[in-house]
């Protein structure tokens, strides 16, 4: 495909083009996943860092397991092919076997590359949850925090907001606001007015 002179340079490359390879980053960095996935920004509180931690590691897990079943997959079709070029006598049907078997042993290796570093961002999501698991907030229904994170968040992009910020964007973060604060509000009459009755039946 190539010509003599451009494989030339390639073959002398092989080792760093392999080391390239090899190194080459796949996933996100443990730096990606703290700084720029769970930034303050989008998740104010440790409930709701600790909860797009879940959503991130399952993705990853999810994704892990079916590349798992297309991988034993790609095994059979290795050995058939093996056995495909044992039986073969055609020189050119041969050839071609070669080629798809060639084929097929660079994507295992892909594959096997791709879920080792799949396994590495799954450890990383582990520890980070660990990390923000304080004992302050609920683990196990995600729907406790989200209404105090969002306002959060909400206020924060509320700072944001200019005279040139878009009727939309306005919307978007102002509407849902005044939403979680309207209902905040009533909690807390509600709260007040159960106490009252409290005190008024001693």
């Amino acid at each position: 495909m190539l010509k003599k002179e451009d494989n030339k340079f390639l073959k002398e490359l092989k080792t760093e083009l392999e080391d390239t390879h090899n190194k080459a980053q796949k996933y996100r960095t443990e730096t990606e996943m703290r700084y720029s996935v769970l930034n303050d920004g989008r998740f104010p509180t440790k409930a709701s860092k600790y909860w797009q931690a879940v959503r991130e590691q399952n993705v990853f897990y999810t994704n892990l397991r079916m590349e798992a079943y297309q991988y034993r997959k790609l095994l059979i079709e290795i050995k058939k092919l093996e056995r495909s070029i044992e039986n073969e006598t055609d020189k050119l049907e041969l050839e071609l076997l070669q080629i798809e078997l060639e084929e097929k042993l660079w994507d295992k290796d892909e594959r096997e590359r791709n879920g080792a570093d799949r396994v590495r961002e799954i450890e990383h999501w582990s520890r980070i949850k660990k990390e923000l698991d304080d004992g302050t907030f609920d683990t196990q229904n995600v729907d406790t925090h989200q209404k105090e994170s969002l306002k959060l968040q909400l206020q924060e992009r509320a700072k944001n907001l200019t005279p040139g910020s878009s009727q939309g964007e306005m919307i978007n973060v102002i509407g849902p606001l005044k939403t979680i604060d309207e209902d905040f509000k009533k909690q807390i009459e509600a709260q007040e007015k159960a106490m009252l009755n409290g005190k008024n039946h001693s």
